[in-house]
């Protein structure tokens, strides 16, 4: 199946064919069709499956065909609604790409920075916007944006929204939008709240499930580590060395992590750049742009800063926190090995993080090959350190000296 077979009109046809797009991906095959018949839709994939083409043409053709005679102002009709402003500036890109031989004009806004540019954009009309949350009703409440005439309304990410703590924002902003409104939700998992969300205000939607998240990137290669804790970092840059080379994305649990590991390797001679949640978005886009122009080739990112960036010909990924819920995992490793290409995921397994490991075995189906021939072996009887509460069991008087000192140990 090629576009042109999906009833999309000549000029959009001509933006993919000349953005190097002929075929479409499955969640476009299945998705383009019901939003062209103005259904509701709620479709569950993955970060690298080409969702944002799953909404962006239909919308595209559908207010193309419904194009009125030029009038003074544009009225907003399609509101497209993104967690981060890289995801934003990733959809934007997008629609500019597809629609570039129609008149549809399409813009970004978002906040962290300058509000007056973006209020004279919209000032001048526009037909679609992309918008993360916050600018969106800060731009509302001002009367700059009306709402008033939405006939699309696209929640992407959903599930990343609302670990973002946006879920009253997303009610909200669906509020203001007229009540006789088409709702496109796309979501990487579906889990419980993101399903009482799309329960409470989609009508009648169309289910689509691609890429099943039990499923791993087919063409990415795993590896798994068993390493103490202690050692990771180390561990880490023997790979680093001897092993792992190009485009290197590694995920850390947390802000602190990141930062840590940042230091060690910059003081090791790595060229590195770091996303995560106390980056400013000016910051976090000049990283994402060193990287992905090969000035630095190492990211460190947490999850909810990563999510949904859509890098091209990554090597690999690293694991240097296993993550405690296996989707994670999934969507991790499927930012490598895309396109036909071929990537690895390294994973760096502590004692306390075993149980991670079944539990992503499980999920995926598949058991991960261990390399043990590597400098910070973990013995296998090593368990997770238990810390022992305060309690009765201590006789009661004076502590000693040691048990003061061990007090004080940080881990």
């Amino acid at each position: 199946m090629q576009f042109k077979d999906l009833n999309l009109n000549k000029p959009i046809v001509k933006g993919l064919e000349e953005a190097g797009y002929h075929e479409p991906t499955l969640v476009q095959e299945k998705t383009i069709p019901l939003v062209l018949e103005k259904k509701d839709v709620l479709t569950t994939a993955q970060t690298g499956t080409g969702k944002t083409a799953a909404f962006a043409l239909p919308i595209l053709q559908l207010l193309f065909d419904k194009q009125d005679a030029p009038k003074k102002g544009k009225k907003l009709r399609a509101l497209i609604v993104s967690p981060t402003r890289e995801l934003a500036v990733q959809i934007g890109d997008s629609f500019k790409t597809y629609g570039k031989h129609t008149n549809l004009r399409s813009t970004v806004i978002f906040g962290g920075t300058s509000i007056e540019p973006q209020i004279d954009i919209l000032r001048k009309g526009v037909d679609i916007l992309i918008a993360t949350p916050g600018r969106l009703l800060d731009l509302h409440k001002q009367d700059i944006i009306n709402l008033d005439y939405i006939e699309i309304l696209v929640l992407d990410e959903a599930d990343l929204m609302l670990d973002m703590g946006f879920i009253d924002d997303v009610k909200k902003i669906e509020r203001l939008c007229p009540e006789q409104k088409q709702i496109l939700l796309f979501s990487a998992t579906m889990p419980y709240k993101v399903e009482q969300l799309a329960n409470s205000i989609l009508k009648s939607p169309e289910r689509i499930e691609v890429t099943p998240t039990s499923s791993a990137a087919k063409d990415v290669s795993q590896i798994l580590y068993y390493v103490p804790k202690r050692n990771k970092i180390e561990l880490c840059l023997h790979l680093l060395r001897n092993t792992i080379k190009g485009s290197i994305l590694i995920f850390r649990r947390t802000k602190f992590g990141v930062d840590k590991l940042e230091q060690t390797l910059i003081k090791n001679g790595y060229k590195v750049e770091t996303l995560h949640g106390d980056k400013t978005q000016s910051d976090r886009q000049t990283a994402l742009n060193k990287f992905k122009n090969g000035y630095v080739s190492i990211l460190i990112a947490t999850d909810v800063a990563a999510r949904g960036i859509d890098i091209n010909e990554l090597d690999a990924v690293i694991n240097f926190d296993m993550p405690n819920v296996p989707e994670t995992y999934v969507h991790r490793i499927g930012r490598t090995g895309r396109a036909g290409n071929i990537g690895t995921a390294y994973s760096l397994c502590s004692a306390d993080e075993k149980a991670y490991i079944k539990t992503i075995q499980q999920l995926i189906n598949v058991q991960i090959p261990v390399e043990d021939e590597h400098p910070y072996p973990l013995d296998p009887k090593a368990k997770p350190i238990v810390h022992k509460k305060k309690g009765s069991k201590h006789k009661k008087g004076r502590k000693s000296e040691a048990s003061k000192k061990k007090k004080k140990r940080w881990y």
